[in-house]
């Protein structure tokens, strides 16, 4: 669940971001929605209120965010990033008919691992792909 964050500045501050007003603007973008947003959506949500704003910014300060594990980038295909702010343990599912993707819950005491003995997790990531329950009543 994403946790509630007061003062977006200050939280940047302490995730080791300098706080400029493009980077605090895509950062409460990336809160509010749950659409799991590529880099052009969140581009052309802003440009309109940031006509200096542009893709290349967009682009580094998501990557900034995501170096810094205060936002995930979410690969479910190969040729399409996007990003979601809510850094807790949760999956994600595809729709391949509306190409929505939804956050659903993930029993962290569930999830086994069975790597390389001595190895460390830094990261899990559940994907699944199918139709939503809307496409799926369509079918």
């Amino acid at each position: 669940m994403l946790r509630k964050i007061e003062n977006i500045s200050e939280y940047l501050k302490e995730s080791g971001i300098k706080p400029s007003y493009q980077r605090i603007r895509i950062f409460e973008y990336l809160m509010h929605t749950k659409e799991h947003p590529t880099v052009d959506t969140i581009y052309r949500a802003l440009v309109p209120e940031i006509p200096t704003l542009s893709k290349t910014t967009v682009y580094n300060t998501l990557n900034l965010f995501v170096e810094n594990r205060i936002a995930y980038l979410i690969s479910i295909e190969e040729n399409e990033a996007r990003y979601d702010a809510d850094t807790s343990l949760h999956g994600h599912f595809k729709c391949v008919s509306c190409q929505k993707v939804f956050d659903f819950d993930v029993e962290a005491d569930q999830l086994r691992y069975g790597g390389p003995e001595g190895s460390e997790v830094r990261e899990k990531h559940v994907y699944y792909k199918g139709l939503c329950s809307g496409c799926n009543q369509v079918q």
